[in-house]
């Protein structure tokens, strides 16, 4: 069904060109839009005689009215106050523009549900196919997956502000998961390369900054090419969400096939992570390093381990630095300072990272 406020702001328009005053009632007699104060909140409890009658129109009372339908069933009445044939023509171009209306939502919920099945994979594979020619959707055509999270307030219509962006109806699709969560199907050029798709994420993420001023995380799944493989690229990127969070809270984009080397330790059994992290550590965990040891390691495999230039951007003198590496050497028999030590070390934090974000789920 149409939401009050766009019936509103449709028979609003028709008034500024027409001068007439005009109504809009539900089925069950009330008032979804109105150009007239005293009809604000009314119901009409007579309205149903004139919805179970065949007649299409009337006129009663100095007022005429339109049954506007859906797949044949009556949904609302327009009335409009005047009893000429001008009033007449009027009242059946603001029935028709309404009736217009309901085909276009109707084609938009239906098209909704099918995205919505086909990213959870609730379809057979002839259905997708099927309902998709029905849909006028074509299947061939390279598309990316991208999930929006956001902490804005539910009564912000979030998914319009999205479609807003992408209003190539068609094309891309714009659809709620739940309060915070939006999905876009957008398709994209074949040339468009992980820059350019990357590109329409920021823009989102900027769009939705400016206009809510909230955090917005976007994650981008791969690009596919068939209808069928659309849920792969949900499923991707949900998982860069998530392993973007573990691993790059920093970030507010993230790319499934920039995730690296987090995608791996995301997939790995907890009993296999448990078992490196003692067998590295030795008994020992992350959470028993300080925040300074921390910041030095993170800087200087930052810095491609090069001790001169950590020590110059953490302010501190080469000795201190390495007064550091040493400590952390005693505690831990890895030398950061030779190659496979600190890649070791910095997988062993990755892991760590990643065992918090797994118990963190179980609290």
């Amino acid at each position: 069904m149409i939401s009050n406020q766009v019936l509103q702001s449709t028979i609003d328009g028709l008034k500024n060109i027409t001068r007439r005053e005009l109504s809009v009632i539900e089925r069950e007699g009330k008032i979804a839009a109105t150009t007239e104060d005293d009809m604000h909140g009314r119901t009409l409890d007579d309205i149903d005689y004139f919805i179970n009658s065949h007649a299409e129109a009337q006129s009663s009372q100095g007022y005429q009215y339109f049954k506007v339908y859906d797949n044949g069933v009556t949904e609302y009445v327009v009335i409009i106050k005047g009893e000429d044939d001008e009033t007449y023509r009027i009242g059946k171009i603001a029935s028709f523009s309404i009736q217009n209306l309901l085909v276009a939502y109707r084609e938009r919920y239906d098209k909704d549900n099918f995205i919505k099945n086909l990213l959870l994979d609730n379809l057979l594979l002839v259905d997708i196919y099927s309902r998709a020619k029905k849909l006028h959707i074509e299947n061939n055509v390279k598309r990316v997956v991208y999930l929006i999270e956001t902490e804005i307030d539910k009564e912000m219509n979030v998914v319009e502000i999205v479609r807003s962006m992408f209003p190539a109806k068609a094309k891309d699709f714009v659809t709620a998961v739940d309060e915070r969560s939006i999905i876009l199907v957008k398709e994209v050029k074949d040339g468009d390369d992980a820059e350019e798709i990357e590109k329409t994420a920021k823009t989102i993420m900027d769009t939705l900054h400016t206009e809510a001023m909230s955090k917005v995380y976007v994650a981008i799944g791969t690009a596919v090419t068939d209808l069928k493989n659309v849920s792969l690229s949900y499923k991707e990127a949900i998982m860069a969400l998530e392993v973007g969070k573990i691993f790059e809270a920093e970030k507010n984009i993230v790319n499934y096939e920039k995730l690296g080397i987090g995608r791996l330790i995301y997939q790995l059994p907890t009993s296999l992570c448990k078992m490196f992290i003692n067998e590295v550590l030795h008994g020992i965990t992350m959470d028993q390093f300080d925040d300074e040891t921390l910041a030095t390691v993170n800087k200087f495999l930052e810095n491609n381990l090069n001790v001169s230039e950590t020590s110059r951007q953490l302010y501190i003198h080469r000795n201190t630095l390495v007064y550091r590496l040493d400590k952390l050497q005693k505690l831990t028999g890895l030398d950061l300072r030779e190659f496979e030590d600190a890649i070791i070390f910095k997988i062993t934090m990755m892991v760590s990272k990643y065992m918090n974000f797994k118990e963190s789920l179980y609290l």
